[in-house]
């Protein structure tokens, strides 16, 4: 399938995005849907974390992230693959060309060997982001926008310019990669879908966006 980004930009070519609602309304309903969800969310994740301590080691996993005006950050996850995974990774990547070409080419892995059991099941449902709701709270999140990446990936991505897109808006826990391309494509992709976010941000693309990650999460499609 093909998928075309080209659009006429709704946002200036650098600098901050200035809508009322990008500027104002997307915190608001941020911090509104997690008051609301809270009740719901936190023993789910109470759940999920007793669970990920049976397998040993902590139960959660941070990591430095890139994110709006190209500020780094601390992102947090559930953790989903063995305490060394770092370790395992490197050492994969020096053994084994074609893991370091795929590892290059989509930055993950299709079949990872490092993933537990139960690290699968919330890969599958992305339940292993539900931590970033903490981040949504501070601010360095958004619950809609341009999945963070690390400052090793900033290189690979949009070939490591600051005007991109990406840098105008706080990144969020679901966008439009993954509702629509999910665990296909390459990493250098993800520019162009987050630049059509940008384009045309608003409460109506946010909200159908949220409604969408819904039937993507239920088909349990993640890795």
């Amino acid at each position: 399938m093909t998928y075309l980004l080209v659009e006429t930009p709704t946002v200036p070519a650098s600098g901050a995005v200035t809508s009322l609602y990008a500027s104002k309304g997307k915190r608001a309903l941020d911090l509104a849907f997690i008051l609301l969800a809270l009740p719901v969310l936190l023993p789910a994740m109470m759940i999920i974390v007793a669970l990920t301590l049976l397998q040993g080691g902590s139960p959660f996993y941070s990591q430095l992230r890139i994110g709006q005006d190209g500020k780094v950050f601390r992102c947090w996850k559930i953790r989903t693959m063995v305490p060394n995974a770092e370790q395992v990774l490197s050492d994969m990547i020096a053994e084994n060309p074609a893991i370091a070409e795929e590892w290059h080419r989509n930055q993950k892995l299709a079949k990872d060997p490092r993933i537990t059991r139960i690290g699968a099941i919330l890969r599958k449902t992305s339940l292993d982001e539900l931590p970033q709701l903490l981040n949504v709270l501070n601010g360095t999140m958004s619950l809609v926008g341009p999945r963070p990446f690390m400052p090793e990936q900033q290189a690979i991505y949009g070939d490591g310019r600051m005007d991109v897109a990406y840098y105008r808006v706080r990144p969020g826990i679901t966008g439009l990669w993954q509702i629509e391309r999910r665990n296909a494509g390459s990493f250098s992709e993800r520019a162009l879908f987050d630049t059509r976010y940008v384009r045309r941000i608003s409460i109506a693309e946010d909200l159908s966006i949220l409604l969408r990650t819904v039937t993507v999460v239920m088909r349990a499609t993640g890795k």
